[in-house]
């Protein structure tokens, strides 16, 4: 065997899935805004078509974990591995990963300004593997139906997070990152986003949430990771979190 075919055996052997069931798995994972440590060693999974609740306090590395898993620039991950249904997301740069599938929707939304809610979805459908049609997004987010031509950024904020996830499924997605759905909506829009996520459940699409509402989360999740300063402090049922006071308290206060 000459060395060019030992090395490209050795570099398939590196790229080859792990042994595993698991349709999302992070093992080991260490990254870092400079020199600042903050995810530290994490591991967890996500099979297929179930939702994950990633809590923790303020400061605890959740939305440090998604950005590592989406492969932004910021944080860098320098140590462990990321696979999504068999392809290494660790080797990847973003347009990589979200051509594997991984679309994430972040806390700030990231309306393009001067484009129109259909454009904005349109936008998303222009890269290859499209996800949803737009009469299907439309049936599940009839607001955007009615607003389909009203510019993006004029958007209420409870109508700007359902255009950021409809603008997601609109690509080919195997696995959303959802980055605080919630914060600073009023309540009667918390439950109408809360509405599009159950649909997007019942649907099977594998999801991890990031969301400080923890309560509201827990009961929308099926499996739940609580972060502490960067580590995984809990890993388990959603379930398992609700019914634990005191586990509650530690790490999520409430």
């Amino acid at each position: 065997m000459n060395a060019v075919t030992m090395q490209a055996e050795t570099e398939n052997k590196a790229e080859a899935a792990p042994a595993t069931d698991a349709f999302f798995r992070i093992e080991d994972v260490h990254a870092y805004y400079g020199e600042s440590y903050i995810v530290q060693g994490v591991d967890f999974k996500v099979d297929h078509g179930r939702i994950l609740a990633l809590l923790g306090r303020n400061g605890a590395g959740k939305t440090s974990t998604l950005r590592t898993i989406a492969r932004t620039d910021d944080p860098q991950l320098r140590r462990g591995e990321i696979w999504l249904d068999g392809q290494p997301l660790h080797t990847m740069r973003a347009h990589q990963a979200a051509l594997a599938g991984v679309q994430l929707v972040p806390e700030d939304r990231r309306i393009i300004s001067g484009l129109t809610v259909e454009e904005n979805i349109a936008l998303a459908q222009v890269a290859p593997g499209h996800g949803w049609e737009l009469e299907r997004i439309y049936s599940h987010f009839p607001r955007l139906a009615e607003r389909r031509k009203q510019e993006g950024v004029t958007l209420s904020g409870g109508e700007q997070q359902m255009l950021a996830i409809a603008r997601a499924l609109a690509r080919d997605v195997k696995l959303l990152l959802l980055d605080e759905p919630y914060e600073g909506l009023a309540p009667v829009i918390v439950q109408e986003i809360e509405r599009i996520l159950q649909e997007i459940k019942a649907l099977g699409i594998t999801t991890i949430i990031v969301e400080q509402n923890a309560i509201a989360a827990l009961r929308l999740a099926d499996d739940a990771v609580i972060l502490d300063t960067g580590e995984v402090a809990f890993a388990g049922s959603a379930a398992e979190v609700l019914e634990n006071k005191d586990l509650r308290q530690e790490y999520l206060a409430v």
